[in-house]
């Protein structure tokens, strides 16, 4: 799994930090976890997949076929680019 080193921080940024882990019940190093994936995933976020559906949904395709493009969604996460 990737890790990240985050140099520089604030000592009051890091209190806070420390505050705001140990009311939530879990480290510094979960809580910021916790807020990065918060950050980058929100729950309101557009799913591409859904879009697509609804999209093709609003076109006229039946439940059935609706339900046969779900079933066959590729659901692996995609890999960033590599530029050599």
């Amino acid at each position: 799994m990737p890790t990240f080193t985050v140099r520089n921080v604030p000592e009051e940024v890091h209190r806070a930090l420390k505050v705001r882990a140990a009311q939530h019940g879990r480290s510094a190093e979960a809580e910021i976890r916790a807020i990065l994936e918060t950050a980058v995933k929100p729950e309101n976020r557009v799913r591409m997949g859904q879009l697509m559906m609804e999209i093709a949904r609003e076109a006229g395709i039946t439940e059935e076929e609706a339900a046969m493009i779900e079933q066959s969604r590729d659901r692996t996460p995609a890999e960033p680019m590599e530029f050599s």
